[in-house]
């Protein structure tokens, strides 16, 4: 009987190590499962900022809301946009330094512009007469993922509110 209850008991000891491997193996297939499976961030364009006018041209603030939807913390080391008002192309920015973007969180990143008044005729029209411009952006962002580092496309058009400087 005291073999046959060791034999029991010993059975059972292995019963419960491979539930907890397999369960261990379920969880951190499910991590690797949530890091393959990338979205790129979100990015819209909240405002427009005047910063400063001169008379070759000027600077703006560029406000944009960037939605992470992964459920991991995304870094990034680059961010490219080119910036077009009222279907003219206003400007290029570009941020190379670190920018954290939480999981399923929204981060607001501000973005400098410069401009040249030369060639930009509607665009800078709308930006001294109008509360609001269209606007389309498109770029790219750097950021490490836990798979690496990928550079993600951005694309975004709407109307946004200008918040002018005078």
């Amino acid at each position: 009987m005291v073999a046959g209850s060791q034999g029991c008991c010993a059975g059972r000891s292995m019963r419960i190590v491979a539930l907890t491997l397999v369960a261990a193996m379920a969880s951190s297939c499910a991590t690797l499962r949530s890091a393959l499976r990338f979205e790129a961030p979100q990015l819209a364009l909240e405002e427009i900022n005047v910063t400063g006018l001169g008379l070759t041209g000027g600077t703006l603030d560029l406000v944009f809301d960037v939605y992470n939807p992964n459920d991991y913390r995304l870094r990034s080391t680059r961010l490219e946009v080119g910036l077009d008002l009222e279907t003219v192309h206003f400007g290029d920015a570009l941020i190379d330094r670190p920018l954290d973007l939480s999981p399923l969180n929204h981060s607001r990143v501000i973005v400098p512009v410069r401009f040249q008044w030369e060639g930009v005729g509607a665009g800078a029209r709308a930006l001294l007469t109008r509360q609001a411009i269209r606007y389309g952006v498109s770029g790219a962002i750097l950021v490490d993922t836990p798979l690496g580092e990928r550079r993600v496309g951005l694309r975004a058009s709407g109307d946004v509110p200008l918040k002018k400087l005078f």
